[in-house]
């Protein structure tokens, strides 16, 4: 049985499998994109967003928490200064994962993992639907015009 075995090994011991999270989280940070597995991505989603989280509060604690996990002070000062005032009124979802179909050596699902509020395409998209979208049901407005429109006819009729 698989109690509490939710973590995804990737296949690398545990000293491997942080450094290449680390390495991955950074450069997540510094690009605000990059290209990876499915389940490279999905495990750094675990990593990078609580780190994400931390960033909001800039105190020497949650620098020094957030510089442990990362091992890179640049990636650190562009969390703490750029990022988080992006993100600061998210309360959460902080990446995205773009799936891009399988890679032709091996056949591995890869995908893109983002910054939400970085990609300014899909930003202008979700403003785009939000103004033209409304809340009808087909239903609804058919069966209601339809006796609407009959009932005029018929007094017409009526009246000539």
């Amino acid at each position: 049985m698989r109690h509490n075995k939710k973590i995804n090994h990737l296949g690398r011991t545990n000293t491997h499998r942080n450094a290449m999270l680390s390495n991955m989280a950074c450069s997540l940070i510094k690009h605000k994109r990059i290209f990876t597995t499915v389940a490279k991505a999905k495990a750094l989603r675990k990593f990078v967003e609580p780190l994400i989280t931390k960033s909001k509060e800039d105190t020497t604690h949650s620098r020094r928490v957030v510089f442990s996990n990362l091992q890179d002070k640049y990636a650190v000062t562009e969390l703490f200064k750029e990022v988080s005032q992006k993100i600061g009124d998210r309360p959460g979802g902080y990446t995205r994962i773009l799936k891009t179909g399988n890679r032709l050596g091996d056949n591995a699902a890869m995908c893109f993992i983002e910054l939400v509020d970085y990609n300014e395409n899909m930003l202008k998209t979700a403003t785009a639907k939000k103004a033209t979208k409304t809340r009808r049901s087909r239903k609804k407005s058919t069966a209601a015009e339809a006796p609407v429109a009959e009932a005029p006819a018929v007094e017409e009729q009526a009246a000539e």
